[in-house]
């Protein structure tokens, strides 16, 4: 079995000829957590660094083109990034959106043996004023077996070497809900595709517990890794 990791909301970059789009505070908005998931690139690297795992990344800020989004979505353009023209949009697409998609994809049609993705991601600890208090979630959809199989995997790995934290089964969000492990099941057969997203809480990154928490993750899938 293969298995990539990718990180969608890798960075908060803006190409120049856009930062007018964000106004005066355009520093603050983008540091925030609507411009990016802190601590997620840094996940997926070790993870990739540890288990020699190919990794992708997308490191333009959602708030510029989500790249986690259906072509068709609302939330493809930000309300920064709307009122750019059609042809700008279609710019954007081609240049942020497919450059970042269409490698993966590929490699998801092409690949001769079953595939495993972790999409890597960070959510914010207080959304809406509602604190949220899981701390890691897999997200996937309950009615693919691998998926599943993974799922459980990988939850009992981190519950035995991370007992204190509170794990999630398609926790903030649903597994199919729109993003990209969603559209890349419809490129390939339950047998040959697995995507599960990994939502670690933000309130974590920088603290003692994140390397606890990378060291798990890894550890954990280097067993799957090590039986598939």
């Amino acid at each position: 079995m293969n298995i990539i990791v990718t990180c969608e909301h890798a960075g908060n970059n803006v190409p120049d000829e856009y930062s007018y789009l964000f106004g005066n505070d355009s520093a603050a908005i983008l540091a925030s957590h609507r411009g990016w998931d802190p601590g997620a690139w840094d996940l997926a690297v070790y993870v990739s660094d540890q288990l020699s795992l190919p990794a992708y990344a997308c490191h333009t800020s959602r708030l510029l083109i989500e790249v986690n989004r259906s072509l068709h979505h609302r939330e493809l353009f930000s309300p920064f990034s709307s009122p750019l023209s059609f042809d700008e949009k279609q710019k954007l697409i081609r240049s942020v959106y497919v450059s970042y998609r269409e490698p993966i994809e590929r490699l998801v049609t092409n690949s001769t043996e079953p595939l495993l993705h972790l999409s890597v991601h960070t959510f914010t600890p207080v959304l809406d004023g509602k604190i949220r208090g899981m701390e890691i979630g897999l997200l996937f959809d309950p009615e693919r077996d691998a998926e599943r199989v993974y799922s459980n995997l990988l939850q009992a790995g981190l519950e035995r070497r991370l007992p204190d934290r509170v794990i999630r089964f398609n926790e903030p969000y649903r597994g199919i809900d729109d993003g990209f492990t969603t559209y890349l099941r419809s490129c390939a057969s339950n047998e040959r595709y697995a995507g599960i997203e990994l939502e670690i809480n933000q309130k974590l990154f920088g603290t003692r517990a994140w390397p606890e928490i990378r060291a798990a993750l890894a550890a954990t899938i280097g067993d799957i890794q090590a039986v598939s």
